[in-house]
């Protein structure tokens, strides 16, 4: 978990720990007060679990300190909105991240991307991309709304065909090689891959695997314009909007750059990827 999620997690476990002291509750009489298990208590004052909107009124009402309930909420939204851990968001499925991630790319203008190990979402297939969530609602035990969070996903790629748009993509080797999907579905995401290549609205770059690397090929991220740095690991998305954060992610596309193929030698490592598979 991410220091400065965990940093503001135990931040707010020790105000909710003041609030009880203050209240004269040992950790076992506010659980009781609440019918908690007391170890909850314990975790949530001490960061080890991150407590809901129902939690912090719960601890309010028992303490008596309803007037701090909105502080409380907001410390807990500031550091939600930034680390979005994939238990709550997919609470309901993936079609609302993915609908969340529209919203978000509609008033973008310049997206610069970054993966390592998968096809570009905004450059994926449905059958790619179905495929794709089919293996992370297997991972997070999910909604099964995968044709829906699909459909959605689809729709995002309307944006590359409007004017004045601009997808700089960059994308490691080894992501045209994975076989997180069937062979055949694999081999029609390399056809439309190389199919982007020439577009006004899209410049794609591969990173060979041969290439000297001036720092590793790590997480993918997404920079939207110069106001957003989304990037994601297997607990949570981490939505970043400080100007230094973003200025070092950018830096990091910056220099991934400098090793990518672009033009015929891109065109080349997909053909060569595409006549490795296997048809079936």
């Amino acid at each position: 978990m991410g220091t400065d999620y965990q940093q503001a997690r135990s931040a707010l476990g020790a105000r909710l720990r003041e609030l009880r002291l203050e209240a004269r509750l040992t950790g076992a009489q506010l659980a009781s007060a609440v019918d908690w298990p007391p170890s909850k208590v314990s975790k949530l004052e001490h960061g080890r679990q991150t407590a809901t909107p129902d939690d912090l009124r719960q601890w309010t009402e028992a303490t008596g300190t309803r007037r701090v309930l909105g502080e409380l909420t907001s410390q807990l939204q500031g550091f939600e909105s930034h680390i979005r851990s994939w238990r709550r968001q997919l609470a309901h499925g993936h079609r609302p991240v993915q609908e969340t991630w529209n919203a978000e790319i509609s008033r973008t203008t310049t997206i610069h991307v970054w993966e390592e190990s998968v096809i570009v979402g905004m450059l994926q297939t449905a059958d790619y991309a179905r495929h794709m969530f089919l293996r992370y609602t297997q991972l997070h035990g999910s909604t099964r709304d995968i044709e829906e969070a699909v459909r959605a996903r689809m729709r995002r790629q309307e944006w590359l065909y409007e004017p004045g748009r601009k997808l700089c993509a960059l994308m490691w080797e080894a992501s045209l090689h994975a076989l997180i999907c069937p062979p055949a579905v694999l081999a029609a995401q390399l056809d439309r891959l190389a199919g982007v290549i020439g577009m006004d609205t899209v410049e794609l770059g591969i990173v060979p695997l041969s290439s000297s690397l001036k720092v590793p090929a790590a997480n993918g991220f997404w920079i939207l314009d110069d106001r957003l740095a989304i990037t994601e690991d297997w607990h949570a998305e981490l939505w970043l909007d400080d100007e230094d954060t973003i200025g070092l992610y950018m830096t990091v596309w910056d220099t991934l750059r400098e090793s990518a193929a672009y033009g015929a030698e891109a065109h080349r490592l997909i053909a060569r990827a595409r006549s490795a598979l296997q048809e079936p």
